[in-house]
């Protein structure tokens, strides 16, 4: 009886193309060590889970085409950074001057995001997804978490998938909050899911220990039945002298919280699971790699030409500083299909 298979992907805006690059890698991997050159990420996963940029990628590692198979394959995924990000992230004259850098209002108008969102993904529903996911987001109104998961969708609440994807990516100042509706007609007002779980390794854990996953006959599973593989954005390299903080005030803390916030919840997540698959004696099957962005821009809307280039670069780097541990995984993976 194979293992249960989790992927996880951070949040972190156009840093999603560094874990793109690695995953592409990893499926491409798969797909020399089979010989199926049509196998997919999704084929070797049973859980997905994802926060903002990593929410948007596993709606597109999941989407079926009219065939009931992955519609994109992972590289083609990751493209839609590279080609598409300045696109994104572009602001014309008036939009600069209203928002005041995202001070007054949105950094972005969400238009673009939405406009290539439903151009890859269309009118598919979160319960049509080939894999059961989650997604997180945060809901304003109510003060409360709100996950979006595939598996629930089928029996209870359903969305577009574009629908879900826009809220996960709600990043605050840089796009407005989504307020979108269910397929019942249930109305949500939602924010980025980074603002609690930026690293959503912990929720994708939690929330397989409530489930079944039939095709492994396990219900319940420990993390002794799990193989968990979380994926970041990128490290921050940002450091905060002491005698330029203490004198801060809410705008001069603005920026660095933000990054700390971030920071500070991935690594907590961390340290925590290493803690339960060691309690497990299995620390072998909690795998996280966090790239390095090497000589590219840690901010999070840095879509300039030089800089796609620079985060693909630094992606194509982290292969090599991580070959083992991705060999490990593609193992690991195989497996236990």
């Amino acid at each position: 009886m194979g293992k249960i298979r989790i992927l996880s992907i951070d949040g972190g805006g156009i840093r999603g193309i560094l874990p793109g690059v690695i995953i592409a890698d990893i499926e491409a991997k798969i797909q020399e060590r089979t010989g199926d050159a049509d196998a997919r990420i999704s084929d070797f996963f049973d859980l997905m889970v994802g926060t903002s940029t990593g929410g948007i990628l596993t709606c597109i590692y999941l989407v079926p085409d009219e065939n009931g198979r992955p519609k994109f394959s992972a590289q083609q995924a990751v493209d839609l950074y590279l080609t598409r990000g300045q696109q994104i992230f572009s602001r014309n004259l008036g939009q600069r001057i209203k928002s005041v850098g995202g001070i007054t209002d949105e950094k972005y108008n969400a238009a673009q995001l939405e406009l290539i969102v439903k151009e890859y993904i269309q009118d598919a529903k979160l319960s049509d997804l080939l894999k059961p996911c989650l997604i997180t987001s945060y809901d304003i109104e109510n003060r409360r978490a709100h996950f979006f998961t595939s598996h629930d969708a089928k029996t209870t609440r359903d969305f577009l998938v574009r629908e879900v994807a826009r809220a996960t990516s709600a990043a605050p100042s840089y796009f407005e909050c989504a307020q979108i509706t269910s397929l019942a007609g249930e109305v949500f007002s939602l924010v980025d899911g980074g603002v609690f779980a930026n690293n959503p390794a912990l929720c994708g854990y939690s929330e397989a220990r409530n489930m079944t996953f039939a095709s492994k006959n396990q219900t319940n599973p420990r993390a002794s039945d799990m193989i968990l593989v979380s994926i970041g954005t990128g490290t921050s390299p940002n450091t905060y002298e002491y005698d330029k903080a203490k004198k801060w005030g809410k705008i001069g803390w603005t920026t660095p919280v933000i990054d700390i916030m971030m920071s500070g919840s991935s690594e907590t997540v961390d340290y925590h699971l290493k803690m339960l698959f060691d309690a497990a004696d299995t620390p072998d099957q909690y795998i996280r790699i966090e790239p390095k962005t090497y000589h590219a821009d840690n901010d999070m809307d840095n879509a300039k030409a030089a800089n796609l280039d620079a985060l693909q670069q630094a992606g194509v780097m982290s292969l090599t500083e991580n070959k083992e541990v991705i060999g490990r995984i593609v193992n690991l993976l195989i497996d236990n299909g």
